[in-house]
């Protein structure tokens, strides 16, 4: 049995799903059919001559767009999974989500969807008779929105090929990495919290990977039990079903009653895949895996394994300057209510560089590119990673590192 949600974290899988900017569009445009219709054949609206030939040419014309927007509908749904597919064999299966995220893709179907409902609709609604009228702004809207997805269609194809390249796809992991970087605590905040005794573990009803903590509302629980809680995985990270999830802790004289374990897990989201935020790993590991599928012997193709590094270099330099994250909600008097850790530097690097050097023995660009890198990071990084930072370096290179 599932655990169940908090409201905050199904209205975040609702926002990032494929179907909702199309239901969006489907409902909006048959509640414009209808409300159009209506309005046209009640007030006999002063707009006429789209369609001269009376009920007939207009039932031709809707009937033409209806069809027309299904085969536009299918060629869209085909070129989409086509996409997918040589995604997920080319590069890595953990960038679909990349895909399936993409307005444009969604928007696309959705105006080809919205354009085909509304013309159905505004179908139903057509008089038998002649005489009756006709609403020949519905029709006007069902040519503009024909000509509204042709011009989407054009896009389309330009959008789909341009987000397949290989340098757009490590350029948006990339972006999407550094707003996770951008989210973490300041550097400066102190980095080791030492709580109080353990005095309940909760653990986790299920297993799956920690998508999502919701440090705010642990800590209103802590608060309201009179402890701190820490989160023990930390986002990325699977989990099995009866591991430490969280720890309750004492703070100072305090006496923490028992805290609930149902209302606990909702602060922490379980899912079945890794999702970017949080996790700050998940772009590292993306990363990854492009480059050591790009390095396969099926595909042999160095310049692509490369182009992923000089992206993780980046990303690798920006965290080289700060502590490994701690993630930390206070009352207002300082005390901690709740914490939780994010990836270490030191797992990083052995994603990008060990698991990478794995795999690129015979391979002299990506061996220097990785001794580039730990190079350069070795010169700005503080003193804390330097151990992790040595253990990767040429022995020369290394004895000059404090």
């Amino acid at each position: 049995m599932s655990r169940p949600r908090t409201a905050a974290a199904r209205l975040a899988e609702i926002r990032e799903s494929f179907w909702l900017l199309p239901a969006i569009f489907s409902v909006g445009a048959v509640l414009s059919a209808i409300g159009l219709s209506a309005l046209e054949l009640q007030l006999d609206l002063p707009f006429g001559g789209v369609v001269p030939s009376g009920p007939s040419g207009a039932r031709s014309l809707l009937s033409s767009i209806i069809t027309a927007m299904i085969s536009f509908t299918a060629l869209v749904f085909s070129i989409t999974v086509v996409a997918l597919q040589l995604a997920s064999s080319q590069y890595s299966p953990r960038v679909l989500r990349t895909f399936l995220q993409d307005r444009i893709i969604q928007a696309t179907l959705g105006t080809f969807v919205a354009t085909f409902l509304f013309a159905m609709v505004v179908l139903a609604a057509l008089p038998d008779q002649a005489n009756q009228g006709l609403p020949e702004l519905s029709l006007a809207v069902s040519i503009a929105l024909v000509l509204v997805s042709s011009a989407t269609f054009i896009y389309y194809l330009h959008h789909i090929t341009t987000v397949m390249r290989v340098s757009h796809i490590i350029g948006s992991i990339g972006a999407q990495t550094r707003r996770s970087i951008a989210g973490l605590p300041p550097p400066d905040d102190p980095q080791v919290v030492v709580l109080g005794e353990v005095t309940q573990t909760v653990p986790a009803s299920e297993p799956g990977m920690v998508s999502n903590v919701d440090l705010p509302l642990l800590a209103r629980l802590a608060r309201e039990h009179d402890c701190a809680i820490t989160v023990v995985p930390t986002p990325g990270d699977f989990v099995v079903a009866g591991a430490p999830l969280l720890r309750i802790h004492r703070i100072a004289d305090a006496t923490p009653r028992p805290v609930p374990v149902e209302a606990a897990e909702q602060g922490v989201t379980i899912g079945v895949e890794r999702t970017p935020g949080q996790d700050l790993g998940f772009g590292f590991r993306q990363l990854a895996d492009i480059a050591e599928r790009a390095l396969s012997p099926g595909i042999n193709d160095v310049t692509t394994a490369v182009r992923a590094g000089q992206e993780a270099h980046d990303l690798l330099r920006r965290l080289a300057t700060r502590p490994d994250p701690t993630h930390i909600v206070r009352d207002d008097d300082g005390t901690v209510r709740a914490q939780m850790r994010s990836i270490s530097y030191d797992t990083i690097l052995a994603m990008i560089i060990d698991d990478i050097r794995l795999v690129s023995r015979q391979q002299p660009r990506v061996q220097r590119l990785l001794d580039s890198i730990v190079h350069d990071v070795a010169s700005v990084a503080l003193p804390v990673h330097h151990a992790a930072i040595r253990r990767r370096l040429p022995t020369p290179a290394a004895d000059n590192l404090p």
